[in-house]
C-alpha cells in the first residue's frame, strides 16, 4: 500500500520518471562507450598484430635467404609457442604450408576459395599484395585474430643464388598468423561488468540524492501547504503556513498566506455586514412600525375628523341657544345674586363647549391656507409679546436666542402663530407659571434638505415615557380636568405636516422638555 502510494505520489513520479530518463541515457551511454573501448582495442590488437607478423618475417628472413629450412621451421616452432599465439603458417606460391607452429600442418595444400587465400585473390588467379586480417571465435567462445601477411619477392630475393625467384614475380608466398584475443574479451567484459556496476551505483546514487532534495524541496513544503488548506476548510482562515525559501514553494506559501488573509477579511467584513444588515433590518421594522402607528394615527384623525364634522353642527345650535337664554336670564337678577351666579356659570361651561367645538371644526376642516414667505423670529416675538402679559408668565423668565439670518420659510404666518402660542402656552403650564422659557431660532439640515427650527425648552416637570407616544393624539391630555381640551398638539401636529415640516419632542422628567418645529426654507 505505501510503495502504491509512493508510486502515485509527486515525488514518487518525479524520482521514478528521472530516474528512468538517467538509466536509458546511462545504458546508452555506456553501450557507446563500450563499443567505442571495443573498437579501439580490436584496432590497437590489429595493429600490434600486423607488427608481430612483420616481426616474424624479420625473423625468418635470413633463414629464407640462405634457405635454412631448419632455421626457419625452428623460428616460427618458437614464436608461435609465444603467449596468445595460436599458430603460424608460412604457405608457398602454391599455397602449400612450408612451414608452421603446428608441425602436423606442413605440407596441407589450400584451394583459392579457402579463408586464407580469399582476402588476398578475392576469387581471381592474381594474389593482392596487402596483409588483410579477420576476427573469428574459437570453440570456447573467444575471439582469434587472424592476419595474413604476403611475403613480397624483394631484390635480395629474386638475385640470390640459393632460390632465386623471377623479377616479375610479385608475392612469393603467405604468412599467416593467428592471435588468440581471449585476454582482450575477458577485459572488455570486465570492463562492461565494471560499468554495469557504476551505472547502477551511479543510479542508485542519484535516486537517493533526488530523493532528499524533492523530499526537502518539494514534498515537505507541499505536505506543509496540504495541511493549511484542510485548516482552512475546516473553518479556520486565520492559519499560516512558514516556508523560508526564495524559490516557487516560498512564493506559493507567500500566495496561500495572502489568500488567507483576504479569506479572514472577507468573512469579517461579512460578519460586520450581516450585523449591521440586522441593525438595519431592526431600523427599519422600527420605522415600519412607526409608519404603521402614525398610519393608525391618521386614520384615528380622520375618523374624529368625520365624527367632528358631523357632531359640530348638531351641538353648536343648542349650545348658542343656552348661551343667548342665559345672557337674557342674567337681566332678570341682580348683581350678586345666587341665582345669577349660577346663570353665569351656565354661561361659562356653554362657552366652553362652544370653544371646544370650535377647535374639533378647526382640526377637522379643510381652512384656507395663504403661504408665503414668513420670517420665523418674527412670529415668535409676536407671538411671545401676546402671552408675556398675561398673569401667568409674570414669573416665567423667557430667553430669546434668535438667529437673525435666519432665511424665511413658505407659511401661513397666522397658522405658525397658532402653533407656536400652544407651545409656549403648554411651557408655562409645565412650569405651573414659574421657570424658564428658552426659545432658539436655528437652520439644520437633515437628509440633504434645510430646515429652520424653533425650539421652545422649559424647566417644567418632563414628560414620562409612556407618555411620549401619545401627546398628538386628539384628547390626550396631562392638564387637570377642565385646564385642557387635548386638541394643541394635535391641531400644531396637523398645521406642521400640512406645511411639510416635523414636530417631535425630547423630554427628562424632574428636569423640562424641549418641543422642535422645523419648517421647509422658502425656496421662492
Amino acid at each position: 500500500m505505501e510503495a502504491k502510494r509512493f508510486v502515485y505520489s509527486l515525488i514518487g513520479k518525479l524520482i521514478l520518471t528521472i530516474s528512468a530518463l538517467m538509466v536509458i541515457g546511462s545504458i546508452i551511454l555506456g553501450y557507446l562507450m563500450y563499443r567505442n573501448r571495443e573498437a579501439e582495442l580490436i584496432e590497437h590488437r590489429v595493429d600490434s598484430g600486423i607488427s608481430f607478423t612483420e616481426q616474424i618475417k624479420k625473423s625468418t628472413r635470413f633463414g629464407m635467404l640462405h634457405y635454412d629450412v631448419n632455421l626457419i621451421q625452428r623460428t616460427v616452432e618458437d614464436i608461435g609457442s609465444s603467449k596468445g599465439v595460436n599458430k603460424i603458417n608460412i604457405f608457398d606460391a602454391k599455397g602449400k604450408i612450408a612451414y608452421s607452429s603446428r608441425k602436423e600442418e606442413i605440407g596441407t595444400v589450400l584451394s583459392l576459395d579457402s579463408y586464407v587465400c580469399i582476402p588476398c585473390h578475392a576469387g581471381v588467379s592474381k594474389p593482392k599484395t596487402t596483409q588483410s586480417w579477420s576476427i573469428s571465435r574459437d570453440k570456447e567462445g573467444y575471439r582469434v585474430l587472424n592476419i595474413i601477411q604476403p611475403i613480397h619477392n624483394e631484390p635480395t630475393c629474386y638475385s640470390a643464388a640459393c632460390h632465386a625467384h623471377p623479377k616479375d614475380q610479385l608475392v612469393l608466398g603467405l604468412m599467416e598468423a593467428d592471435l588468440s584475443l581471449t585476454y582482450l574479451d575477458k577485459g572488455i567484459r570486465q570492463q562492461g561488468l565494471v560499468l554495469i556496476a557504476y551505472i547502477v551505483s551511479f543510479f542508485l546514487s542519484i535516486s537517493i540524492v533526488l530523493y532528499i532534495i524533492l523530499w526537502k524541496f518539494v514534498h515537505t513544503p507541499m505536505s506543509i501547504l496540504s495541511k493549511g488548506m484542510k485548516r482552512v476548510a475546516s473553518g479556520d482562515l486565520e492559519s499560516t503556513v512558514r516556508i523560508d525559501t526564495k524559490d516557487e514553494m516560498g512564493e506559493l506559501a507567500n500566495a496561500f498566506n495572502a489568500m488567507t488573509t483576504d479569506l479572514s477579511k472577507a468573512k469579517k467584513e461579512l460578519v460586520e455586514w450581516g450585523n449591521t444588515l440586522e441593525k438595519k433590518v431592526g431600523e427599519k421594522t422600527e420605522e415600519i412600525k412607526k409608519a404603521h402607528a402614525q398610519l393608525i394615527h391618521s386614520a384615528k384623525l380622520a375618523s374624529l375628523g368625520r365624527m367632528a364634522a358631523g357632531v359640530a353642527h348638531e351641538i353648536n345650535s343648542p349650545l348658542t341657544g343656552i348661551v343667548t337664554f342665559g345672557h337674557l336670564l342674567l337681566k332678570k337678577f341682580p348683581e350678586g345674586s345666587e341665582d345669577r351666579e349660577d346663570i353665569e356659570v351656565v354661561i361659562e361651561q356653554a362657552n366652553r363647549c362652544s370653544s371646544i367645538i370650535k377647535g374639533l371644526l378647526s382640526f377637522a376642516r379643510a381652512t384656507m391656507v395663504d403661504k408665503g414667505p414668513v420670517n420665523v423670529n418674527d412670529v415668535l416675538k409676536s407671538s411671545l409679546n401676546m402671552v408675556s402679559r398675561k398673569v401667568d408668565f409674570f414669573n416665567i423668565t423667557i430667553d430669546q436666542m434668535l438667529d437673525e439670518s435666519l432665511p424665511s420659510v413658505k407659511a401661513d404666518a397666522s397658522q405658525l402663530q397658532q402653533v407656536f402660542l400652544n407651545m409656549i402656552l403648554n411651557a408655562a403650564d409645565a412650569m405651573d407659571g414659574k421657570g424658564t422659557l428658552t426659545v432658539f431660532t436655528r437652520k439644520v439640515s437633515e437628509d440633504g434638505r434645510t430646515f429652520a427650527e424653533v425650539e421652545f425648552t422649559d424647566t417644567g416637570h418632563g414628560i414620562s415615557q409612556e407618555n411620549m407616544a401619545k401627546l398628538f393624539e386628539p384628547f390626550f391630555t396631562t392638564k387637570p380636568v377642565g385646564k385642557g381640551t387635548g386638541l394643541g398638539l394635535a391641531v400644531s401636529h396637523g398645521i406642521v405636516q400640512e406645511h411639510g415640516g416635523k414636530i417631535f419632542v425630547k423630554s427628562k422628567v424632574g428636569e423640562g422638555t424641549s418641543f422642535f418645529v422645523r419648517l421647509p426654507l422658502y425656496e421662492g
